[in-house]
């Protein structure tokens, strides 16, 4: 085990991080679609909670940032992660991200996933659970 892992307490933050020219205004997007708290600010850096305090998503800044392409493309960047989120009535939750600041994807894979956009370009989708 790592010595981080062991010397990791409960009120420390960590998660996976996304970069964003303003990551501030990142994580209100996504505290606005989630209401998720945002639980730690600082310059160049904001933190938001999961529901109960164990996982977080870390906003960086990032000089120089460079939206991903979706679907990839040879030569642009293409997304290195992205975020999916389960939900009830895939066209509500759909119309509710696009009215916050998120853009549709022109390309659809799958009739009950719906690609998007956050305002930093970063590609993240929404699923309806069919099971």
């Amino acid at each position: 085990m790592l010595a981080v892992m062991r010397t990791r307490m409960p009120e420390m933050w960590w998660g996976p991080a996304l970069e964003a020219p303003d990551p501030g205004a990142l994580a209100r997007f996504y505290h606005q679609l989630l209401e998720w708290p945002i639980v730690h600010e600082e310059p160049g850096t904001t933190v938001m909670g999961t529901p109960g305090g164990k996982g977080f998503l870390v906003f960086q800044q990032a000089d120089g940032y460079e939206p991903p392409v979706w679907p990839p493309v040879a030569g642009e960047q293409r997304p290195m992660m992205h975020l999916d989120f389960q939900v009830g009535d895939l066209e509500d939750a759909t119309a509710e991200a696009i009215g916050l600041g998120a853009k549709l994807a022109d390309h659809q894979p799958q009739d009950n996933v719906r690609v998007l956009f956050d305002p930093a370009g970063h590609p993240f989708c929404l699923c309806r659970d069919d099971g």
